[in-house]
């Protein structure tokens, strides 16, 4: 998800500044069939998820054109 603003300085120059979400609804996002352990003789940690993507993540960026 992204907001985004451009301000024009002057005719040839501007700003444009940048939010931008990543996951923003933070939905669990488990990688492939490796996330889960399916090892059959661990009875401990069978079926255990052992890795996901990183939770929701935010970052505002600045760009100047000229």
């Amino acid at each position: 998800m992204t907001l985004a603003k451009i301000v024009k300085i002057a005719e040839a120059k501007s700003i444009e500044v940048r939010l931008e979400a990543f996951n923003a609804l933070n939905h669990a996002q488990f990688y492939g069939a490796a996330s889960v352990d399916g090892e059959v003789n661990d009875t401990q940690r069978f079926g255990e998820i052992v890795s996901a993507a990183p939770p929701r993540l935010v970052q505002i960026g600045f760009k100047f054109a000229f």
